[in-house]
């Protein structure tokens, strides 16, 4: 009889094989918009918190009225899904998602492929001055922050 590996033993693609340990499962991820939401009392939320997505997740917003008039509307409702908090609001809908600017839209539909499609929101990048070669967390702080 076979036995299936707990989750924490099995091989997981998102391994890091340099030092051949096997990082756990992430299934949410926090982040920081580049210029936040700003709510009805016209407090600022930049930190949230978005989780992997699931297949029910992709394919719900497709029997969405809204979007089946606007494919636009997709990726609202979508990230409405997906996203668990920003700031001190954990209740978050398409309207909030409809409210954010649209770089900070465009940050998160980004954030969303990254962790979903790649499991890791690292970038490479390289020094413009001196070409050296090295990863950044685009989950990290705004800019000019360390």
């Amino acid at each position: 009889m076979r036995r299936t590996a707990p989750a924490e033993e099995r091989e997981r693609p998102d391994a890091h094989p340099a030092n051949g340990r096997r990082e756990p499962l992430r299934t949410e991820f926090t982040f920081e918009l580049p210029r936040g939401y700003v709510d009805e009392a016209g407090v600022v939320h930049y930190t949230g918190v978005m989780r992997l997505a699931t297949a029910r997740d992709e394919l719900v917003p497709l029997r969405d009225d809204r979007v089946r008039e606007n494919s636009a509307y997709l990726s609202v409702v979508l990230i409405s899904r997906v996203v668990t908090r920003i700031g001190t609001i954990d209740d978050i809908h398409p309207g909030i998602i409809e409210d954010l600017f649209a770089s900070d839209l465009a940050f998160l539909q980004d954030f969303y492929r990254r962790i979903n499609a790649e499991g890791h929101t690292r970038a490479a990048v390289s020094c413009p001055a001196c070409k050296e070669e090295f990863a950044v967390n685009l989950a990290g702080g705004r800019l000019g922050e360390s």
